[in-house]
Parts: C-alpha cells; sequence; structure tokens
C-alpha cells in the first residue's frame, strides 16, 4: 500500500526529490534502520570539496546564456564556414555544441539560439524539417564537452575523476558533430556566398573574450594550474567581468542578482534530489538489490557487449522520460556495480551514458527538446517527431561506435595519463 501510494504520488505530479525521500523513509523504517542513514548521506554529499563546482559552473552558464554569447558564437561560426558546402548547418552544429557545453542545458540553447538558427537555415533554402531537426536535435549536442555540469555531476555521483571526463567526452562529442556534419552536406543546396577574412575577423575579435574560455578551462587543470573547484571559480570571475563590465550586456545590480537566485534554485533542486536518491541508494545497496537485479541479468546475459545493448535501450528510456540530473542521480548508483561486473570501465560507462541521455533527448514520444521546440518555433509536436527521426538515427549510429569502441573516450585519457 505504501508503494501505490508513492507512486500515485509520483503521478499526482509530487516534486521527485519529496517522492525519492518518502521512498527512502519508508523503506528504512520498514527495515528498523535509524532513518538519520538518508541527513548522515546528505550531509557525506555536501561535504564533498568538488561539489562547489556545480554552483559556479551553473552560475557561469545563466550569465553566458542571458548576455549576447549566442549571437556572438553564431556569428563566428557562420562566417568561418561560409561558403563551404554544408557550412551553414556546420555553424549551427559548432555554435549550439559550444553553447551547451558552457551552459550545461540543451533546452536553454533552443531557446537562445532557435530564433536566431532557425530564420538563418530557412534562407539558405534548408527544407523546413530539416531545420526544425537540426536545431531541435543540435540542443543536447555539448553536453560531451567541458564544463558540461553533467559530467561533473556523474563524476561525483560515481566517484570516477572528473578530469578524466572532460577529456574523454571531447572526441566522442566531436564524432556526434562530425556525423551530422557529413547528412548535412549531402542535404546541402549550393552556396553563392564565399568566406570573406574581413567578416570572419571582426567576428573573431568580437567574441575574442568568450572563444578562450574552454581552453583556458582545460589548460588550467590540466597543466596543473587548478582543479575542477579552482576552475569553476576561476570561470565565475571571467565570465562576470567579460559580460559586465567588456561586453556590458549584462549590468552588475540589475541583472546578477536576477541570475544568481535563478541558478541557485536549479543547483537546489538537483543537491536535494541528490541527498535523498543517495539516502534512498544506500537503502537498496544493503538489501542488495542491485546484486540481485545482477544475478537475474546473469541468467540471460553472459558478456559485456550483449550487457551494453540492453544498457543502451534503458538509457534511451530513461533519457526521454527523466531530465538528465534527475538520472544521473538515481540511475547511476544502480548501474554500476552491474557494469563493474562485466569489467566496464567507469569513464567510459560515464561517455555512454551521457550520450544516451543527450539523444534521449530528443527522442519521441515524450524527448523533453521535442516540446521545448514546439513551443519555441509554434510547431505541432507531431511534426518534431517526423523533423528529428533522421537525426535521431545518425546520432544512434554514433551511439554504436562510442559503446563499442572504447577507444574512442578512452585514447585521450591514457595519453594524458601517460
Amino acid at each position: 500500500m505504501i508503494a501505490l501510494g508513492i507512486i500515485l504520488l509520483a503521478l499526482l505530479g509530487v516534486p521527485l526529490f519529496a517522492v525519492i525521500g518518502l521512498s527512502a523513509l519508508a523503506s528504512f523504517y520498514n527495515a528498523e534502520i535509524d532513518t538519520a542513514a538518508i541527513f548522515i548521506e546528505l550531509y557525506r554529499v555536501a561535504s564533498n570539496p568538488t561539489l562547489i563546482a556545480i554552483p559556479l559552473f551553473t552560475f557561469s552558464g545563466f550569465i553566458l546564456a542571458h548576455g549576447k554569447t549566442p549571437e556572438r558564437l553564431t556569428r563566428v561560426s557562420q562566417s568561418f564556414l561560409r561558403g563551404a558546402p554544408g557550412g551553414i548547418p556546420m555553424a549551427i552544429l559548432l555554435a549550439c555544441a559550444f553553447f551547451t557545453a558552457l551552459t550545461g542545458a540543451s533546452g536553454v540553447t533552443i531557446i537562445a539560439l532557435g530564433g536566431l538558427l532557425y530564420p538563418l537555415l530557412l534562407k539558405e533554402k534548408y527544407g523546413e524539417n530539416f531545420s526544425l531537426g537540426m536545431i531541435t536535435s543540435s540542443g543536447s549536442l555539448g553536453l560531451l564537452f567541458p564544463p558540461s555540469l553533467p559530467l561533473i555531476l556523474y563524476g561525483l555521483v560515481a566517484q570516477v575523476s572528473i578530469d578524466k571526463l572532460f577529456i574523454a567526452g571531447i572526441v566522442p562529442g566531436l564524432l556526434m558533430i562530425l556525423i551530422v556534419s557529413v547528412f548535412a552536406i549531402t542535404r546541402s543546396p549550393r552556396s553563392t556566398e564565399s568566406f570573406k577574412w574581413t567578416e570572419a575577423k571582426s567576428a573573431l575579435i568580437d567574441a575574442g573574450w568568450e572563444l578562450p574560455l574552454p581552453f583556458i578551462i582545460l589548460v588550467g587543470i590540466y597543466g596543473g594550474f587548478f582543479t575542477v573547484t579552482e576552475a569553476a571559480s576561476v570561470t565565475v570571475v571571467y565570465v562576470v567581468l567579460v559580460e559586465t563590465f567588456i561586453y556590458k550586456d549584462l549590468d552588475v545590480f540589475k541583472d546578477l542578482p536576477n541570475l544568481m537566485r535563478d541558478s541557485m534554485v536549479l543547483v537546489g533542486s538537483i543537491l536535494i534530489i541528490l541527498g535523498t536518491a543517495m539516502g534512498f541508494t544506500n537503502y537498496l545497496v544493503d538489501e542488495q538489490v542491485p546484486m540481485t537485479i545482477l544475478a537475474t541479468m546473469q541468467q540471460y546475459i553472459h558478456d559485456p557487449l550483449t550487457f551494453l545493448m540492453v544498457l543502451n535501450v534503458f538509457l534511451l528510456i530513461v533519457g526521454c522520460m527523466m531530465d538528465i540530473f534527475s538520472a544521473i542521480i538515481v540511475v547511476v548508483p544502480l548501474i554500476i556495480p552491474i557494469a563493474q561486473s562485466f569489467d566496464v570501465n567507469m569513464v567510459h560507462l560515464g561517455i555512454i551514458f551521457l550520450t544516451n541521455l543527450e539523444i534521449g533527448y530528443s527522442t519521441p514520444p515524450v524527448g523533453i527538446n521535442l516540446f521545448i521546440a514546439a513551443t519555441r518555433f509554434n510547431k505541432p509536436v507531431l511534426k518534431l517527431y517526423q523533423a528529428v527521426l533522421p537525426f535521431l538515427g545518425l546520432r544512434l549510429v554514433g551511439l554504436i561506435l562510442i559503446t563499442y569502441v572504447p577507444a574512442i573516450s578512452l585514447f585521450l585519457v591514457d595519453w594524458v595519463s601517460r
């Protein structure tokens, strides 16, 4: 009856943290275990020194999203790829990936860049379906690039090196962009424009303060100049100075307090889910639930390849049904013991996990980006289903390569670790 009551509350729209927390409290109570274990787990999560990177990077992303960074990034990509076959779609892919990596939210990318990019594709004689599918699918492409917030959160939950995850995501992310770019080139009408150095130079100078940001983070971390947490602090200071004093897109006293409040509301929702979910995970581990799932799977699955195939199907469904932060917090602790039993590298698992979830964002019928795009472009969601299908197929090809060729994710990690 308790389980049915909790399921009913979830269906009625009770917040996820309350559902998970109630499940944990009821489970510990029934098992006659002190419910203080939940709050101990919440304290352990809160005392993690790497945790401070999440609110700092989130605040930085909010600042960039509300300034004119989207316009400057789009102009740079467009000016350098002007005249090349598929140049405009490639520019869009790069701009979206760059922006999503900095903000950590694919829905924000569609909202912030959609109004600029959709008319641009139509102007360049790309079809409506192609244009809608491209922008909807591109919204989540940057989640594998540093300093993506989901990468940091996965590292915290799975207790995996965030530095290694940052490096591991680069090549898979570029592979996804390359696959979609090749398709875009085949659909590209002949361009009448040519590359203009003066325009490219002007766009480069205009975005000259924002383009170096990912490289500052990567060089700083892997050059030994600062840790991930210190990189987040450097990013906040840098972004605030650039957006308020150099570009003057935002007002220090008028805009920053509101952005700080909004970003911390998001962070708070992530942390409270994280705390309750980790407490519930402790109960599941105590009751050997992952081991029971593993024993059941081993009756039917006897090799890593089959496990990864089943895992991909499961994660695509999860990516449709849950936002990426909740999915990481709830699902990762359950699949880690199973993946370890099949000798799956935890860094590789993280890239597989996030690749599935970024695809799930735009997977019919309930991928969240489909509904965001339908609202943003005022189109029926069924039209979005049709528009994203070719891009979904292409990204599934990329997912298969990333899943079954671990070197795509790990060779850079191994090279840097030498």
